[in-house]
Protein backbone atom coordinates (compact mmCIF):
# COMPACT_ATOMS: atom_id res chain seq x y z
CA UNK A 1 0.00 0.00 0.00
CA UNK A 2 2.93 2.70 0.73
CA UNK A 3 4.54 1.57 -2.47
CA UNK A 4 1.26 2.94 -4.67
CA UNK A 5 0.84 5.60 -2.55
CA UNK A 6 4.47 6.90 -3.01
CA UNK A 7 4.62 5.69 -6.58
CA UNK A 8 8.05 4.03 -5.99
CA UNK A 9 9.92 3.13 -9.41
CA UNK A 10 12.54 0.66 -9.48
CA UNK A 11 15.94 1.62 -11.16
CA UNK A 12 16.21 1.16 -14.64
CA UNK A 13 19.41 -1.01 -15.07
CA UNK A 14 22.68 1.02 -17.14
CA UNK A 15 25.01 -0.36 -18.56
CA UNK A 16 29.02 0.75 -17.82
CA UNK A 17 31.88 0.22 -19.92
CA UNK A 18 35.20 0.92 -18.05
CA UNK A 19 38.54 0.63 -20.36
CA UNK A 20 41.31 -0.53 -18.83
CA UNK A 21 44.55 1.56 -18.66
CA UNK A 22 47.04 -0.91 -19.38
CA UNK A 23 47.20 -5.27 -20.33
CA UNK A 24 48.55 -7.26 -17.74
CA UNK A 25 51.70 -7.40 -20.08
CA UNK A 26 52.24 -3.57 -19.65
CA UNK A 27 51.53 -3.62 -15.87
CA UNK A 28 54.29 -6.20 -15.69
CA UNK A 29 56.37 -4.08 -18.02
CA UNK A 30 55.88 -1.19 -15.68
CA UNK A 31 56.75 -3.01 -12.23
CA UNK A 32 59.67 -4.03 -14.07
CA UNK A 33 60.94 -0.19 -15.07
CA UNK A 34 59.74 0.65 -11.29
CA UNK A 35 62.15 -2.26 -10.03
CA UNK A 36 65.19 -1.10 -12.05
CA UNK A 37 65.13 2.44 -11.22
CA UNK A 38 66.43 4.24 -13.65
CA UNK A 39 65.02 7.70 -13.99
CA UNK A 40 65.15 8.01 -17.66
CA UNK A 41 63.57 5.02 -18.53
CA UNK A 42 60.36 5.80 -15.92
CA UNK A 43 60.30 8.81 -17.97
CA UNK A 44 59.92 7.23 -21.42
CA UNK A 45 57.65 4.57 -20.06
CA UNK A 46 55.04 7.17 -18.47
CA UNK A 47 55.09 9.49 -21.43
CA UNK A 48 54.38 6.37 -23.59
CA UNK A 49 51.73 4.57 -21.19
CA UNK A 50 49.96 8.96 -20.66
CA UNK A 51 47.14 8.11 -23.03
CA UNK A 52 44.47 9.09 -20.34
CA UNK A 53 43.46 11.76 -18.18
CA UNK A 54 44.79 10.69 -15.38
CA UNK A 55 47.86 9.27 -16.95
CA UNK A 56 48.70 12.29 -18.46
CA UNK A 57 48.18 14.16 -15.23
CA UNK A 58 51.26 12.17 -13.24
CA UNK A 59 54.08 14.08 -12.39
CA UNK A 60 56.46 11.56 -14.40
CA UNK A 61 54.27 11.47 -17.78
CA UNK A 62 54.53 15.27 -17.53
CA UNK A 63 56.93 16.56 -20.48
CA UNK A 64 58.53 20.50 -19.18
CA UNK A 65 58.72 23.37 -21.47
CA UNK A 66 62.18 23.80 -19.68
CA UNK A 67 65.09 20.84 -20.21
CA UNK A 68 66.36 22.01 -16.58
CA UNK A 69 63.89 21.01 -14.77
CA UNK A 70 65.08 17.40 -12.98
CA UNK A 71 63.10 14.37 -12.69
CA UNK A 72 64.31 12.30 -9.85
CA UNK A 73 63.67 8.67 -8.70
CA UNK A 74 63.66 7.55 -5.27
CA UNK A 75 64.83 4.29 -5.65
CA UNK A 76 62.29 3.10 -2.89
CA UNK A 77 60.51 0.39 -5.03
CA UNK A 78 63.41 -1.37 -5.40
CA UNK A 79 64.90 -1.50 -2.29
CA UNK A 80 61.72 -2.41 -0.87
CA UNK A 81 61.97 -5.52 -2.99
CA UNK A 82 65.48 -6.15 -2.01
CA UNK A 83 65.12 -5.91 1.40
CA UNK A 84 62.21 -8.47 1.62
CA UNK A 85 64.05 -10.91 -0.71
CA UNK A 86 66.79 -10.45 1.50
CA UNK A 87 64.93 -11.21 5.06
CA UNK A 88 63.22 -14.02 3.56
CA UNK A 89 66.29 -15.38 2.36
CA UNK A 90 68.38 -14.97 5.17
CA UNK A 91 65.78 -16.83 7.71
CA UNK A 92 65.85 -19.93 4.95
CA UNK A 93 66.44 -23.41 6.55
CA UNK A 94 67.43 -26.42 5.01
CA UNK A 95 65.31 -28.94 3.30
CA UNK A 96 64.21 -31.72 5.72
CA UNK A 97 63.33 -34.76 4.12
CA UNK A 98 62.36 -36.88 7.48
CA UNK A 99 64.55 -40.27 7.70
CA UNK A 100 65.55 -40.45 3.96
CA UNK A 101 69.15 -39.24 3.87
CA UNK A 102 69.71 -40.54 0.97
CA UNK A 103 67.12 -37.84 -0.64
CA UNK A 104 69.22 -35.71 1.62
CA UNK A 105 72.30 -35.83 -0.19
CA UNK A 106 71.21 -35.85 -3.40
CA UNK A 107 69.14 -32.80 -3.12
CA UNK A 108 72.33 -31.35 -1.53
CA UNK A 109 74.26 -31.94 -4.29
CA UNK A 110 71.55 -30.19 -6.88
CA UNK A 111 71.02 -27.35 -4.44
CA UNK A 112 74.90 -27.09 -4.47
CA UNK A 113 75.06 -26.85 -8.12
CA UNK A 114 72.19 -24.54 -8.61
CA UNK A 115 72.71 -22.22 -6.14
CA UNK A 116 69.73 -22.91 -4.47
CA UNK A 117 69.97 -19.87 -1.68
CA UNK A 118 70.34 -17.51 -4.64
CA UNK A 119 67.49 -18.90 -6.78
CA UNK A 120 64.85 -18.28 -3.87
CA UNK A 121 65.95 -14.59 -3.45
CA UNK A 122 65.74 -14.61 -7.00
CA UNK A 123 62.23 -16.02 -7.11
CA UNK A 124 60.85 -14.20 -4.38
CA UNK A 125 62.34 -10.75 -6.18
CA UNK A 126 60.96 -11.64 -9.02
CA UNK A 127 57.49 -12.50 -7.98
CA UNK A 128 57.21 -9.36 -5.86
CA UNK A 129 58.34 -7.75 -8.92
CA UNK A 130 55.63 -9.44 -11.21
CA UNK A 131 53.36 -10.74 -9.21
CA UNK A 132 53.89 -14.43 -9.96
CA UNK A 133 56.09 -16.89 -11.71
CA UNK A 134 57.39 -20.66 -12.51
CA UNK A 135 60.36 -22.43 -11.04
CA UNK A 136 61.23 -24.64 -14.80
CA UNK A 137 63.41 -27.87 -13.82
CA UNK A 138 65.37 -29.19 -17.24
CA UNK A 139 67.78 -31.12 -17.78
CA UNK A 140 70.89 -30.57 -20.46
CA UNK A 141 73.26 -32.84 -20.25
CA UNK A 142 75.78 -30.24 -22.36
CA UNK A 143 75.35 -27.85 -19.38
CA UNK A 144 75.47 -29.90 -16.29
CA UNK A 145 75.12 -33.62 -15.04
CA UNK A 146 71.65 -32.84 -12.94
CA UNK A 147 68.95 -31.37 -12.72
CA UNK A 148 68.73 -27.21 -13.91
CA UNK A 149 66.50 -24.95 -11.75
CA UNK A 150 65.48 -21.77 -12.79
CA UNK A 151 62.54 -19.08 -12.08
CA UNK A 152 61.08 -17.32 -14.70
CA UNK A 153 58.70 -14.20 -13.78
CA UNK A 154 55.09 -13.67 -14.62
CA UNK A 155 56.27 -11.65 -17.99
CA UNK A 156 57.99 -14.97 -19.68
CA UNK A 157 55.21 -17.57 -17.76
CA UNK A 158 51.24 -18.26 -19.00
CA UNK A 159 49.39 -21.04 -17.72
CA UNK A 160 47.14 -23.26 -18.43
CA UNK A 161 43.87 -24.07 -16.06
CA UNK A 162 40.81 -26.86 -15.65
CA UNK A 163 38.63 -26.03 -13.00
CA UNK A 164 40.54 -23.26 -11.78
CA UNK A 165 43.50 -25.33 -11.27
CA UNK A 166 46.92 -25.15 -12.95
CA UNK A 167 47.41 -28.56 -15.75
CA UNK A 168 50.15 -27.14 -18.05
CA UNK A 169 53.16 -23.83 -17.63
CA UNK A 170 54.03 -22.31 -20.65
CA UNK A 171 57.37 -20.88 -20.56
CA UNK A 172 58.09 -18.22 -23.64
CA UNK A 173 61.07 -17.26 -24.59
CA UNK A 174 62.47 -15.21 -27.62
CA UNK A 175 64.81 -16.86 -30.29
CA UNK A 176 66.61 -15.65 -32.91
CA UNK A 177 66.53 -12.37 -35.02
CA UNK A 178 63.28 -12.27 -36.56
CA UNK A 179 61.09 -12.07 -33.51
CA UNK A 180 59.80 -15.64 -33.22
CA UNK A 181 58.78 -17.25 -29.98
CA UNK A 182 59.66 -20.60 -28.34
CA UNK A 183 56.91 -21.60 -26.15
CA UNK A 184 57.92 -24.46 -23.90
CA UNK A 185 54.67 -26.47 -22.45
CA UNK A 186 55.40 -27.96 -19.37
CA UNK A 187 52.37 -30.75 -18.25
CA UNK A 188 52.17 -33.77 -16.14
CA UNK A 189 54.35 -35.97 -18.31
CA UNK A 190 55.42 -34.00 -21.01
CA UNK A 191 57.48 -31.54 -22.28
CA UNK A 192 56.87 -30.18 -25.63
CA UNK A 193 57.87 -27.60 -27.79
CA UNK A 194 56.32 -25.06 -29.98
CA UNK A 195 57.80 -22.36 -32.61
CA UNK A 196 55.86 -19.53 -33.65
CA UNK A 197 56.00 -16.15 -35.27
CA UNK A 198 52.69 -13.83 -35.71
CA UNK A 199 50.46 -16.50 -34.78
CA UNK A 200 51.76 -18.71 -36.75
CA UNK A 201 53.45 -22.38 -35.79
CA UNK A 202 57.18 -23.43 -37.36
CA UNK A 203 58.95 -26.23 -37.46
CA UNK A 204 61.31 -26.36 -34.93
CA UNK A 205 64.38 -26.88 -37.53
CA UNK A 206 63.43 -23.14 -39.16
CA UNK A 207 65.43 -22.14 -36.40
CA UNK A 208 68.86 -23.08 -35.12
CA UNK A 209 68.96 -22.63 -31.34
CA UNK A 210 65.62 -24.82 -31.63
CA UNK A 211 66.63 -27.67 -33.93
CA UNK A 212 67.69 -29.97 -31.04
CA UNK A 213 64.67 -29.73 -29.29
CA UNK A 214 62.36 -32.75 -29.08
CA UNK A 215 59.31 -33.30 -27.36
CA UNK A 216 59.97 -36.05 -24.21
CA UNK A 217 57.24 -37.89 -22.77
CA UNK A 218 57.83 -39.12 -18.52
CA UNK A 219 55.96 -40.23 -15.29
CA UNK A 220 52.19 -38.72 -15.57
CA UNK A 221 52.66 -37.72 -11.98
CA UNK A 222 55.70 -35.95 -12.60
CA UNK A 223 55.52 -32.17 -14.15
CA UNK A 224 58.48 -30.26 -14.21
CA UNK A 225 57.16 -26.65 -13.38
CA UNK A 226 56.33 -25.25 -9.84
CA UNK A 227 54.38 -22.15 -10.05
CA UNK A 228 54.83 -19.89 -7.47
CA UNK A 229 52.25 -16.67 -6.21
CA UNK A 230 52.08 -15.01 -3.05
CA UNK A 231 48.80 -12.60 -3.66
CA UNK A 232 46.12 -13.40 -6.18
CA UNK A 233 45.26 -10.22 -8.61
CA UNK A 234 41.87 -8.54 -8.22
CA UNK A 235 42.23 -7.09 -12.14
CA UNK A 236 43.63 -10.59 -13.73
CA UNK A 237 42.04 -13.31 -12.62
CA UNK A 238 44.56 -16.64 -12.44
CA UNK A 239 47.44 -14.04 -11.97
CA UNK A 240 49.17 -12.51 -9.03
CA UNK A 241 49.62 -9.45 -7.13
CA UNK A 242 52.87 -7.63 -7.58
CA UNK A 243 53.34 -5.10 -4.45
CA UNK A 244 54.01 -2.05 -6.94
CA UNK A 245 50.04 -2.97 -7.89
CA UNK A 246 47.94 -0.02 -6.61
CA UNK A 247 51.24 1.84 -5.62
CA UNK A 248 52.13 3.98 -8.87
CA UNK A 249 50.59 6.90 -8.24
CA UNK A 250 52.14 7.09 -4.29
CA UNK A 251 55.58 6.76 -6.08
CA UNK A 252 54.88 9.00 -8.15
CA UNK A 253 54.23 11.47 -5.79
CA UNK A 254 56.78 10.88 -3.87
CA UNK A 255 59.16 11.27 -6.46
CA UNK A 256 57.43 14.38 -7.28
CA UNK A 257 58.12 15.62 -3.68
CA UNK A 258 61.90 15.00 -3.90
CA UNK A 259 62.25 16.62 -7.09
CA UNK A 260 60.57 19.50 -6.41
CA UNK A 261 62.99 19.95 -3.61
CA UNK A 262 65.55 19.03 -5.45
CA UNK A 263 64.84 21.88 -7.47
CA UNK A 264 64.13 24.26 -4.51
CA UNK A 265 67.97 23.90 -3.42
CA UNK A 266 69.53 24.25 -6.71
CA UNK A 267 67.35 27.05 -7.16
CA UNK A 268 68.21 28.21 -3.36
CA UNK A 269 71.73 28.81 -4.18
CA UNK A 270 73.47 31.53 -2.65
CA UNK A 271 73.91 34.71 -5.26
CA UNK A 272 76.41 37.29 -4.79
CA UNK A 273 75.40 41.08 -6.40
CA UNK A 274 78.73 43.05 -6.86
CA UNK A 275 78.93 46.21 -8.71
CA UNK A 276 80.99 46.81 -11.51
CA UNK A 277 83.19 48.93 -9.62
CA UNK A 278 84.33 46.39 -7.26
CA UNK A 279 85.11 43.71 -9.75
CA UNK A 280 88.90 43.08 -10.43
CA UNK A 281 90.28 44.37 -13.37
CA UNK A 282 92.96 43.60 -16.16
CA UNK A 283 95.87 45.84 -15.49
CA UNK A 284 96.64 45.43 -19.61
CA UNK A 285 93.59 46.10 -21.42
CA UNK A 286 91.15 47.14 -18.49
CA UNK A 287 88.63 43.98 -18.76
CA UNK A 288 86.94 42.76 -15.83
CA UNK A 289 88.43 39.77 -14.36
CA UNK A 290 86.80 36.53 -13.26
CA UNK A 291 86.67 36.35 -9.59
CA UNK A 292 88.79 33.89 -8.55
CA UNK A 293 86.76 31.39 -5.49
CA UNK A 294 86.00 27.80 -6.24
CA UNK A 295 82.51 27.69 -7.91
CA UNK A 296 81.63 31.66 -7.41
CA UNK A 297 79.04 32.84 -9.76
CA UNK A 298 77.79 36.52 -9.09
CA UNK A 299 75.64 39.24 -10.73
CA UNK A 300 77.11 42.19 -12.18
CA UNK A 301 75.45 45.59 -11.24
CA UNK A 302 76.24 48.92 -12.39
CA UNK A 303 78.26 50.92 -10.01
CA UNK A 304 75.77 53.44 -8.16
CA UNK A 305 77.29 57.00 -8.61
CA UNK A 306 74.63 58.73 -6.67
CA UNK A 307 75.81 60.98 -3.86
CA UNK A 308 76.64 59.06 -1.07
CA UNK A 309 75.96 56.09 -2.50
CA UNK A 310 77.56 53.47 -0.90
CA UNK A 311 78.43 50.19 -3.45
CA UNK A 312 79.00 46.81 -1.60
CA UNK A 313 78.60 43.13 -2.73
CA UNK A 314 75.13 41.62 -1.23
CA UNK A 315 75.06 38.18 -0.52
CA UNK A 316 71.40 36.90 -0.89
CA UNK A 317 70.21 33.09 -0.27
CA UNK A 318 66.05 32.63 -1.20
CA UNK A 319 64.62 30.73 1.79
CA UNK A 320 63.57 26.90 1.58
CA UNK A 321 61.16 25.61 3.64
CA UNK A 322 63.04 22.22 4.45
CA UNK A 323 60.18 21.65 6.95
CA UNK A 324 57.35 21.48 4.95
CA UNK A 325 59.54 19.35 2.21
CA UNK A 326 60.25 16.93 5.15
CA UNK A 327 56.44 16.68 5.98
CA UNK A 328 55.39 15.88 2.43
CA UNK A 329 58.79 13.23 2.41
CA UNK A 330 56.92 11.85 4.99
CA UNK A 331 53.41 11.55 3.97
CA UNK A 332 53.90 10.32 0.67
CA UNK A 333 56.60 7.84 2.46
CA UNK A 334 53.91 6.30 4.46
CA UNK A 335 51.78 5.99 0.86
CA UNK A 336 54.37 4.02 -0.46
CA UNK A 337 55.11 1.71 2.63
CA UNK A 338 51.72 1.32 3.58
CA UNK A 339 50.16 -2.19 3.80
CA UNK A 340 53.90 -3.53 2.99
CA UNK A 341 56.44 -2.93 5.44
CA UNK A 342 57.38 -0.47 7.68
CA UNK A 343 59.86 2.44 7.11
CA UNK A 344 62.13 0.94 10.69
CA UNK A 345 62.62 -1.95 8.22
CA UNK A 346 64.46 -0.17 5.66
CA UNK A 347 66.48 1.77 8.51
CA UNK A 348 64.46 4.88 7.91
CA UNK A 349 63.30 7.00 10.96
CA UNK A 350 60.58 9.03 10.69
CA UNK A 351 59.33 8.95 14.15
CA UNK A 352 61.75 9.89 16.47
CA UNK A 353 59.17 10.85 19.27
CA UNK A 354 58.14 7.23 19.32
CA UNK A 355 57.54 4.92 21.84
CA UNK A 356 59.60 1.63 21.63
CA UNK A 357 56.22 -0.32 21.63
CA UNK A 358 55.35 1.74 18.85
CA UNK A 359 57.87 1.23 16.44
CA UNK A 360 57.72 -2.84 17.19
CA UNK A 361 53.85 -2.32 16.21
CA UNK A 362 55.23 -1.09 13.23
CA UNK A 363 57.55 -3.41 12.17
CA UNK A 364 54.34 -5.60 12.97
CA UNK A 365 53.35 -4.91 8.81
CA UNK A 366 56.69 -6.15 8.05
CA UNK A 367 56.36 -9.44 9.27
CA UNK A 368 52.83 -9.52 7.83
CA UNK A 369 54.07 -9.64 4.34
CA UNK A 370 57.13 -11.80 5.43
CA UNK A 371 54.64 -14.58 6.16
CA UNK A 372 52.38 -14.10 3.45
CA UNK A 373 56.05 -14.84 1.64
CA UNK A 374 57.16 -17.73 3.45
CA UNK A 375 53.82 -19.10 3.67
CA UNK A 376 53.89 -19.57 0.03
CA UNK A 377 57.70 -20.81 -0.09
CA UNK A 378 56.63 -23.32 2.29
CA UNK A 379 54.24 -24.99 -0.20
CA UNK A 380 56.71 -24.44 -3.14
CA UNK A 381 60.17 -25.08 -2.44
CA UNK A 382 59.58 -29.01 -1.43
CA UNK A 383 57.33 -29.68 -4.26
CA UNK A 384 60.35 -28.35 -5.89
CA UNK A 385 63.00 -30.38 -4.63
CA UNK A 386 60.65 -33.57 -4.70
CA UNK A 387 60.02 -32.87 -8.88
CA UNK A 388 64.01 -32.10 -8.87
CA UNK A 389 64.62 -35.63 -7.19
CA UNK A 390 62.14 -36.91 -9.88
CA UNK A 391 63.56 -35.80 -12.39
CA UNK A 392 67.06 -36.83 -11.66
CA UNK A 393 65.40 -40.25 -11.21
CA UNK A 394 64.16 -40.31 -14.88
CA UNK A 395 67.82 -38.47 -16.14
CA UNK A 396 69.26 -41.61 -14.97
CA UNK A 397 66.55 -43.81 -16.65
CA UNK A 398 64.70 -45.02 -13.26
CA UNK A 399 60.92 -44.94 -12.45
CA UNK A 400 60.72 -41.76 -10.31
CA UNK A 401 60.35 -42.17 -6.62
CA UNK A 402 58.05 -40.54 -4.78
CA UNK A 403 59.86 -38.18 -1.94
CA UNK A 404 58.77 -36.23 0.93
CA UNK A 405 59.94 -32.43 1.51
CA UNK A 406 59.47 -29.67 4.09
CA UNK A 407 60.95 -26.78 4.81
CA UNK A 408 60.80 -24.02 7.91
CA UNK A 409 61.83 -20.69 7.86
CA UNK A 410 63.80 -18.66 11.36
CA UNK A 411 61.57 -16.35 13.24
CA UNK A 412 61.84 -12.72 12.10
CA UNK A 413 62.50 -10.15 14.07
CA UNK A 414 63.78 -13.20 17.08
CA UNK A 415 65.71 -10.83 19.73
CA UNK A 416 69.17 -11.02 19.91
CA UNK A 417 71.59 -13.38 22.07
CA UNK A 418 72.41 -11.15 24.82
CA UNK A 419 68.01 -9.75 25.08
CA UNK A 420 67.87 -13.89 25.45
CA UNK A 421 70.46 -14.26 27.86
CA UNK A 422 69.00 -11.63 30.16
CA UNK A 423 65.44 -12.98 29.50
CA UNK A 424 66.89 -17.18 30.00
CA UNK A 425 68.61 -15.52 33.42
CA UNK A 426 65.71 -13.69 34.93
CA UNK A 427 63.40 -17.20 34.46
CA UNK A 428 66.33 -19.12 35.87
CA UNK A 429 66.41 -17.01 38.68
CA UNK A 430 63.18 -17.07 39.64
CA UNK A 431 62.40 -21.08 38.96
CA UNK A 432 59.76 -20.73 36.49
CA UNK A 433 61.48 -22.50 33.93
CA UNK A 434 63.23 -25.78 33.51
CA UNK A 435 66.73 -26.17 32.96
CA UNK A 436 65.60 -28.29 29.60
CA UNK A 437 63.73 -25.55 28.46
CA UNK A 438 66.44 -22.41 29.48
CA UNK A 439 69.10 -24.56 27.30
CA UNK A 440 66.52 -25.06 24.18
CA UNK A 441 64.93 -21.01 24.28
CA UNK A 442 68.70 -19.65 24.79
CA UNK A 443 70.30 -22.16 21.50
CA UNK A 444 66.91 -23.09 19.14
CA UNK A 445 68.05 -24.54 16.55
CA UNK A 446 71.74 -23.20 16.08
CA UNK A 447 72.64 -26.77 18.57
CA UNK A 448 71.68 -30.05 17.81
CA UNK A 449 69.60 -32.13 20.22
CA UNK A 450 72.99 -34.17 21.56
CA UNK A 451 75.14 -31.13 22.48
CA UNK A 452 71.55 -29.59 23.97
CA UNK A 453 71.40 -32.91 26.46
CA UNK A 454 75.05 -32.96 26.93
CA UNK A 455 74.20 -28.86 27.98
CA UNK A 456 71.59 -30.14 30.14
CA UNK A 457 73.75 -32.55 31.96
CA UNK A 458 76.64 -30.17 32.74
CA UNK A 459 74.69 -27.36 34.20
CA UNK A 460 72.72 -29.74 36.80
CA UNK A 461 76.33 -31.16 37.30
CA UNK A 462 77.79 -27.83 38.26
CA UNK A 463 74.41 -26.62 40.56
CA UNK A 464 74.84 -30.14 42.06
CA UNK A 465 71.39 -31.27 40.90
CA UNK A 466 71.81 -35.19 40.96
CA UNK A 467 69.09 -37.77 39.44
CA UNK A 468 68.52 -40.30 41.53
CA UNK A 469 66.09 -43.70 40.47
CA UNK A 470 62.89 -43.82 43.01
CA UNK A 471 63.61 -46.13 45.47
CA UNK A 472 61.21 -49.74 45.59
CA UNK A 473 58.32 -50.24 47.71
CA UNK A 474 58.24 -53.77 47.47
CA UNK A 475 59.83 -57.46 47.97
CA UNK A 476 63.09 -56.54 50.90
CA UNK A 477 61.72 -53.06 51.73
CA UNK A 478 58.83 -54.22 53.93
CA UNK A 479 60.80 -56.38 56.17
Amino acid sequence: MIRSWLEIQPAAGRGLTIQEPVSHGTNVLRNRIWYRGDASEIDQLFRLLGEDAVGRARFWAAAPESETIRKAHSGLPGIMVDTLAGVVRSDLAELDFGDNRRAADRWKAIAGDNSFPDLVGQSVADTLVTGDGAFKISIDPQVADGPILEFWGADRVEYRRRHGRICAVEFLSPVGQRGRMLREIYAPGSVTYHLEQDGRELPLADEEDCAGLQDVTFDPGVMLAVPLQFWPSARWRGRGQSIFDKKTDAFDAHDEIISQWLDAVRAGRVQKYIPESLIPRNEKDGSLLRVNAFGTQFIKLETDTRENAENKIDTVQPEIRYEAFLASYTATLDLCLQGIMSPATLGIDVGKMSSADAQREKKDITGMTRNAITGALEQALPRLAETALAAEDILEGRAPDRYEASVSFGEYGAPDFDSRVRTVGNASTTGIMSVEAQVDELWGFSKDEDWKNAEVARIRSERGITQQEEPSLGGDSLK
